[in-house]
């Protein structure tokens, strides 16, 4: 199983939806889809042993994949989707705005104006502000202190991990219950932290200082192809309908599978 499908603990959340031990997840044969994504599912340059099934959370990565000359795609849901089930609401009155910045890798730092960002964000959020830095810039003072010294309550979900190491298996779990503690989700980027968000109730927002991050690969299109094809998705106020169902179509709803079938496509299945 290739190291990418543990993270942010995906892996971890199908096995418990399949009834299984959710910290041992069985192999799964194939990669798993990690992140919403305007290509084929994958970054451009990801490699693949030959043969190997593709899990997508939707149709639409699949077909880019296939316009690609790629194949064994089969489309699944977004793990994330399972944990709405798995983790059902409290009733919890809401309030202010979780704010995700556009975040780095492990292979590249992000670069923009962080406190004209800051300014417009003043501007714009109407409550209080928790801010939500990926450990790469959380762990940079020089950016987490921007945030800090602005009086935004400054938080991290933990490390998607990396060849099975460090992997903070409740990631989503953690950035799930901050989800729904806030009435508003925003960034900086269409991503998919504003999907997780409208999914899991929130009010979307994006908007503010796109930024850079070194080393971007522009094959897909970037941002010039988002503006262009998710449009309904950009702004400091979007029509919460249009974003539901856009959200309903990117992480895959409809592909969502009962318990046994996944155990029946992962080949899950108990040996006797």
């Amino acid at each position: 199983m290739h190291h990418h499908n543990h993270y942010y603990g995906q892996a971890h959340i199908l096995a418990r939806y399949a009834g299984l031990d959710f910290d041992h997840p069985p192999r799964l044969r194939g990669y798993l889809q990690h992140g919403w994504n305007i290509g084929c599912g994958w970054n451009p340059v990801h490699e693949f042993y030959d043969g190997a099934w593709r899990f997508t959370w939707s149709d639409a990565p699949r077909r880019r994949g296939h316009a690609l000359g790629r194949r064994n795609y089969h489309s699944i849901g977004a793990p994330f989707l399972y944990l709405l089930d798995l983790e059902p609401a409290a009733e919890e009155e809401r309030e202010g705005t979780l704010w995700f910045l556009f975040h780095g890798w492990e292979g590249g730092k992000i670069q923009g104006d962080h406190q004209r960002l800051i300014d417009e964000i003043r501007e714009t959020e109407p409550g209080p502000v928790t801010f939500s830095l990926y450990y790469t810039e959380y762990e940079r003072p020089e950016v987490r202190r921007y945030y800090e010294d602005a009086g935004f309550r400054v938080v991290s979900f933990g490390r998607r991990g990396f060849s099975y190491e460090r992997t903070d298996r409740r990631f989503l779990f953690k950035q799930l219950a901050e989800l729904r503690r806030h009435k508003r989700v925003a960034a900086n980027r269409l991503s998919t932290a504003i999907f997780y968000g409208v999914a899991a109730g929130c009010e979307p927002a994006v908007y503010g200082d796109p930024m850079q991050m070194e080393g971007e690969n522009p094959l897909f299109g970037g941002e010039s192809r988002i503006k262009r094809l998710w449009p309904e998705m950009l702004g400091k106020s979007i029509d919460l309908e249009a974003a539901r169902a856009t959200t309903d179509v990117e992480l895959g709803r409809s592909w969502m599978m009962p318990a046994a079938e996944l155990r029946m496509l992962f080949d899950w299945r108990e040996r006797v």
